[in-house]
């Protein structure tokens, strides 16, 4: 039987088959020069479909998680850590670590890579087959907010209490409202008893979260759930962004040169950016004695 190479086109499509549709003429001719028996040429061909459709699902969950930006952990650099390691991250990069829902909160002061972090767990999760969602905190609390404004808190909760894994980005880096920790409370719970996986990034210790969220009774019913089969992780070593300039390090030539320049009176540099980009205009001598008072440190 000899299949037209529209005919097989037609059963193909009508099969959902759309990159075999594309490569099986080049693979055709590939199999021939090279002598391939049916059972190759077929092994190929659906290995071919089945990558394709994984690299698919991969951008399309990917987008739909709405990572601020894409980072694995093959890009993370653990040589600035004393406690975290890559053997340590294990089981959170495994399948069990959705399955049996497991969460992790994630301390340390900024630049520590806790974002980074969080987003290459929930893509791990994403290339195990689940669906992650990012959002920051600031932002679950006031779309919640509104919501039970208007009366939809139901309907909005499903977006953060179905997928798989939830990361909840920065909490402690803004002021939320007096209702942050019944929102947050409600997303938790729900996920807790649905054995359903978390992850938290924060700058703050955990006996700070009940002044954050405005309840102390409530932060710690939230930890309580999340730490039930989580584990807090601190995150130490210097900012990822501004390590460069040693600013971490007290006893680094770079430290030193950044204390000496504003004894001097002049701009310290924090971030990578060579001059700021908003300088402050340098204060006249009256204007210190009437709004500002300077003390100036003389060397012996």
């Amino acid at each position: 039987m000899t299949l037209s190479d529209t005919a097989l086109d037609v059963l193909l499509k009508r099969l959902h088959l759309a990159n075999a549709r594309r490569v099986w003429r080049d693979l055709t001719l590939r199999a021939e020069h090279e002598q391939w028996s049916c059972r190759d040429f077929l092994t190929l061909l659906i290995s071919e479909e089945i990558a394709h459709r994984q690299q698919t699902r991969l951008g399309r969950v990917s987008r739909w998680a709405r990572f601020p930006f894409l980072k694995t952990i093959d890009d993370f650099d653990f040589t600035y850590q004393s406690v975290v390691r890559l053997s340590l991250l294990g089981s959170a990069l495994a399948s069990d670590f959705v399955t049996e829902g497991r969460s992790l909160i994630l301390s340390g002061k900024p630049g520590r890579g806790k974002t980074h972090l969080a987003i290459a767990i929930a893509y791990r999760a994403i290339q195990n087959g689940f669906d992650a969602r990012f959002v920051t905190a600031a932002e679950l609390i006031d779309d919640l907010s509104a919501a039970f404004r208007a009366g939809r808190l139901a309907d909005a909760l499903i977006t953060y209490t179905h997928p798989a894994v939830l990361v909840v980005d920065e909490v402690g880096y803004l002021t939320y409202g007096t209702d942050a920790a019944n929102m947050l409370f409600h997303v938790v719970n729900d996920r807790h008893r649905h054995k359903r996986s978390m992850i938290f990034t924060t700058n703050k210790s955990l006996t700070a979260w009940g002044h954050v969220l405005h309840d102390d009774d409530l932060a710690h019913a939230i930890i309580d759930r999340v730490l039930e089969r989580g584990r807090l992780l601190p995150l130490d070593g210097p900012s990822m962004r501004t390590k460069h300039l040693g600013l971490d390090d007290p006893t680094s030539p770079e430290a030193s040169h950044q204390l000496a320049r504003s004894l001097e009176g002049e701009v310290i540099r924090i971030s990578g950016i060579e001059a700021p980009q908003f300088p402050e205009p340098t204060p006249s001598s009256s204007e210190r004695s009437g709004h500002l008072a300077i003390t100036t440190v003389t060397p012996a």
